[in-house]
């Protein structure tokens, strides 16, 4: 995998993580009374859909190269 893909997805997993924690911060903040839990779960998965496109255009691409277990 290419180093600029590689940041992409990386940067793209930390935003999951972000919306994670806020989704827990405002679950244990607000009790589940608010929406933004509900929102920020929203933004987790479709932030975790674009991650698999953007994983499968590059397969499909040729910018990333399967490889085995053993190397």
């Amino acid at each position: 995998m290419s180093t600029p893909i590689k940041i992409i997805v990386i940067i793209l997993f930390l935003f999951i993580l972000v919306s994670l924690g806020s989704a827990l911060f405002s679950l244990v903040r607000d009790q589940g009374r608010t929406k933004h839990t509900a929102n920020a779960l929203t933004l987790r998965i479709a932030i975790s859909l674009l991650v698999f496109l953007l994983l499968m255009l590059g397969y499909l691409t040729g910018l990333i190269q399967p490889h085995g277990i053993s190397g």
